[in-house]
């Protein structure tokens, strides 16, 4: 039988007939290359499980998670995820019979607005960096910036 060469995912040169598949070289083995995916980018298997957690009315398990998420992540995976998000304060382990169920702690707006507010602190200065921002609001979106600025009490050191 003859071996026909393949590179698989992490560029190994393996070498494999129609029933098995033998590492030749560095790399890491994998499955055929069919049956490979893309790397998710950073992060978004955290978003991606935030999502399934705001979607839901209640707490809900990580087999739960797991089937909405398409059901091709391992169960470890997902409680691993969740185990991560609850370490960052983003979600909260909530004991159920045998096991647990999760719930998100923040709600999509105030998670978006901490992360806004954590690239205010990339720039050198503040300022510029909201200068810059309020530049590409539309219209619209500067009209309500406005308005919540105007019902906001002054502060109190003033």
């Amino acid at each position: 039988m003859e071996l026909l060469p393949a590179v698989d995912y992490y560029n190994a040169v393996v070498y494999y007939d129609e029933t098995s598949l033998l590492r030749e070289t560095g790399g890491c083995m994998g499955d055929r290359a069919e049956n490979r995916r893309a790397r998710r980018a950073r992060g978004a298997l955290e978003r991606e499980i935030l999502a399934a957690l705001w979607a839901a009315d209640e707490p809900v398990t990580p087999a739960v998670i797991q089937q909405s998420l398409g059901g091709d992540l391992a169960y470890t995976t997902v409680t691993t995820i969740l185990t991560r998000l609850a370490e960052k304060g983003l979600a909260e382990r909530i004991p159920t019979g045998r096991g647990y169920a999760w719930r998100a702690l923040a709600a999509r707006e105030e998670l978006a607005a901490q992360q806004m507010k954590a690239l205010l602190g990339r720039g050198e200065t503040p300022t510029a960096v909201l200068q810059r921002f309020v530049e590409q609001l539309s219209p619209a979106e500067g009209a309500a910036l406005r308005s919540l600025l105007a019902a906001q009490p002054p502060p109190a050191d003033e």
